[in-house]
């Protein structure tokens, strides 16, 4: 089994002790991406639809790193403080990931996450 670190500056750095994302074999474990913008460092103004748009361009830009896409995405996992805002995040979320396949999908309501984002969704792709 061969691990391969995958990093990118066009995604927000890490910001502990963990990779943007690990390939092995065939498949792209992908962390957990923030809403945040990777040139400013900042979360893009608005609410639950502007941060939902901002994780997935993170987690395409760690796609393109390797070649890859959204369409090539099988698993996510979405991170949400509030419940209540399902619906809007849906509303991006299925317009970033338009097709007749839709990845697999969990989405839960955490407690809080990092630096207070609304959202944090994580991937596996094949690559």
């Amino acid at each position: 089994m061969n691990k391969t670190v995958i990093q990118t500056n066009a995604a927000p750095k890490a910001i502990g002790p963990y990779s943007q994302a690990i390939s092995v074999n065939g498949l792209l474990f992908i962390s957990g991406q923030l809403p945040v913008d990777p040139e400013t460092g900042l979360f893009p103004e608005g609410g639950i639809k502007e941060q939902t748009e901002q994780s997935l361009k993170n987690l395409e830009a760690i796609l393109k790193e390797v070649g890859s896409g959204l369409e090539q995405v099988v698993k996510t996992t979405v991170f949400l403080t509030d419940i209540n805002d399902f619906t809007a995040m849906n509303e991006v979320y299925s317009n970033k990931f338009s097709g007749s396949i839709f990845p697999a999908r969990s989405a839960v309501e955490v407690a809080n996450l990092p630096k207070n984002a609304l959202v944090e969704i994580e991937a596996i792709a094949i690559c």
